[in-house]
């Protein structure tokens, strides 16, 4: 049987150890500080960015969130967020997808000053990322909390199989590049892809397609580590990922449950990427 990847954990640790570096960081007059801007009546949105301000406020951040009604423009945002790529006191930005249909949505997030970039999705950060570049930079915070998930449980990358499944800029190429990074051979398919062909032989895969039973047990390699991103409902409304984890459990040597696994990771690593910005611009402000 598996050994089973506690998000939730993991994350604890990870969030009291942040809120040791806010408090350090305000006894040396930095008080980290994270916006987020909302635009429209997206209520999955509104849940999320709820969830990011409780978690921030309970870590000791600054946590300030922007609402803005369906129908702002572009000009509108642009203003909003050039107000706070000029702010010296907000230390990361976040703008919560979707947006409306009439902002275009890459164009706005190429505008994110990226040393305030958290999510990592500004075109420098993720250009740094893909060439492994050696300076501080923020990392798209779901997939960063996976490699922190490798790091915490021993999983060996260097030379291994790796299979990422699903290519958004979200998870799986950030994904891919942080596993190539770290030395594995890493394996990028999309939606075409007959999965089993590649998975049966990887040491590790994640997956992040969003489809119920991408993964069955005889998918997996015996001992394999299997990294579940996807958040579906099943037929009786319940919250469940890519794999069939009861099965796929059976033959994996370590695996993330969902819920429980990777999702606590993602607003983990905002908060911890949060602090970094901080702790990165005070030095260079210094």
């Amino acid at each position: 049987m598996a050994t089973i990847i506690d998000g939730r954990k993991l994350a604890k640790k990870i969030n009291d150890e942040t809120a040791k570096q806010v408090t350090k960081l305000k006894s040396e007059n930095v008080f980290p500080c994270l916006a987020v801007i909302l635009v429209g009546d997206d209520q999955a949105s509104h849940r999320y960015v709820r969830s990011k301000h409780r978690k921030a406020e309970q870590l000791g951040i600054k946590s300030i969130v922007k609402e803005m009604p369906e129908n702002t423009t572009q000009e509108d945002l642009m203003q909003v967020l050039s107000e706070y790529n000029n702010d010296d006191d907000i230390h990361a930005i976040l703008i919560q997808s979707p947006l409306p249909k009439q902002i275009d949505e890459k164009f706005i997030m190429k505008q994110i000053n990226p040393k305030k970039d958290v999510d990592g999705f500004q075109t420098i950060n993720a250009g740094n990322l893909f060439l492994n570049e050696s300076t501080n930079y923020p990392v798209a915070c779901t997939p960063n909390g996976v490699m922190q998930m490798f790091k915490e449980y021993n999983v060996t990358l260097e030379g291994k199989k790796a299979v990422v499944i699903g290519r958004s800029t979200i998870v799986g190429r950030p994904m891919a590049a942080l596993l190539i990074n770290a030395g594995a051979e890493v394996t990028v398919l999309n939606h075409f892809a007959e999965v089993s062909q590649y998975t049966k032989d990887a040491d590790i895969i994640v997956s992040a397609t969003g489809k119920l039973h991408t993964l069955k047990a005889a998918d997996v390699k015996a001992g394999a580590t299997v990294i579940d991103v996807g958040q579906n409902v099943d037929e009786n409304g319940k919250l469940v990922g890519d794999v069939d984890f009861n099965e796929v459990a059976k033959v994996a040597g370590n695996i993330t449950p969902v819920p429980g696994g990777v999702g606590p990771m993602t607003i983990c690593m905002l908060m911890k990427q949060t602090v970094q910005l901080a702790k990165w611009s005070d030095k260079r402000n210094g």
